[in-house]
């Protein structure tokens, strides 16, 4: 006879599989560095068809419904939604081509910080005031890493961070908006629009959808295990963990991002990008700490 696993063996098995979807989030920098001559939009069209076919038969296994009917459901905010992921994918690429990967994942970072914001803005959220007090010191460590790249592809790169940042923040936001309980089929819509808008910017740009062996297989790749694998982790291992915890497990992908790139390419990081990565980085998981809460005792058998 098995016995069903207690409370606490759940919860570890979920810190467990949110790390580790932290971890495979990570490697995005290591794919897109080991590209040879791909370009963004052509990247993201082969990395959002496989993420897409995957997403289908997971969510069709996990609900026995169409994903196409559960994406319907969600309405404008999982359109709008979709199409904010599509505006975070493309700037995280483009900056991770453009900048260096340390200071693109620490930018990447500030997304919980500004979902706050927009959060206050549009759906009107009340945000505590650790939470200021974090965007405030998060900013100081924006302007450090950023501080002398005001000119060329290093400013483009940051803006481009940044933009990445505020559409995964939009992507949030929209789900509280739309009161979604499920963000894989959100995320399988952006996949649609991911391709269909990369199909049509490659056409405008007359680049072709032929990749090398390489790249088509990197592409790819990265579509099934780092956004695939990491989601279906993410998902089921945060059913059990609390959103402070979240957000400091999160935070794995940007430290062990540049790790990768650094371990297997040699690539390091600048001084300033160290130097505002850490008050960033402080500045997130003060105000996750700053939020959580005691669990209540179990009670008595």
């Amino acid at each position: 006879m098995t016995l069903a696993p207690t409370i606490a063996e759940r919860d570890l098995r979920g810190y467990g599989l949110v790390f580790l979807a932290g971890v495979v989030f990570s490697t995005m920098g290591l794919g897109i560095r080991l590209i040879d001559a791909a370009q963004v939009w052509q990247i993201l069209f082969y990395r959002s068809l496989a993420m897409t076919a995957l997403l289908y038969v997971v969510i069709r296994l996990r609900t026995g419904c169409n994903p196409l009917a559960l994406a319907w459901r969600m309405g404008w905010p999982g359109v709008i939604g979709g199409l904010a992921l599509v505006a975070a994918y493309s700037g995280a690429i483009f900056a991770i081509q453009t900048t260096s990967v340390a200071n693109a994942m620490m930018l990447f970072a500030c997304s919980p910080l500004l979902a706050a914001i927009l959060g206050r803005l549009i759906l009107n959220e009340h945000v505590r005031p650790q939470t200021w007090v974090a965007i405030a010191v998060a900013a100081c460590g924006i302007a450090v890493m950023v501080w002398g790249r005001f000119s060329g592809a290093a400013l483009i790169g940051n803006l481009a961070a940044i933009g990445s940042a505020v559409g995964f923040a939009t992507f949030t936001i929209t789900l509280r908006w739309g009161k979604a309980t499920e963000m894989m089929p959100a995320i399988f819509l952006s996949g649609l629009f991911g391709m269909a808008l990369m199909a049509l910017i490659c056409l405008a740009l007359g680049l072709s959808l032929s990749l090398s062996p390489r790249d088509l297989g990197l592409s790819l790749g990265m579509g099934v295990f780092q956004v695939g694998v990491g989601l279906i982790l993410y998902t089921i291992g945060s059913r059990t963990v609390p959103a402070a915890e979240l957000t400091l497990l999160s935070l794995a992908e940007v430290v062990l991002g540049p790790v990768w790139v650094w371990l297997v390419l040699g690539e390091t990081a600048p001084p300033n990008t160290l130097i505002g990565g850490t008050i960033l980085l402080t500045a997130i998981a003060g105000n996750a700490l700053s939020g959580a809460r005691r669990k209540p005792p179990p009670p008595p058998l």
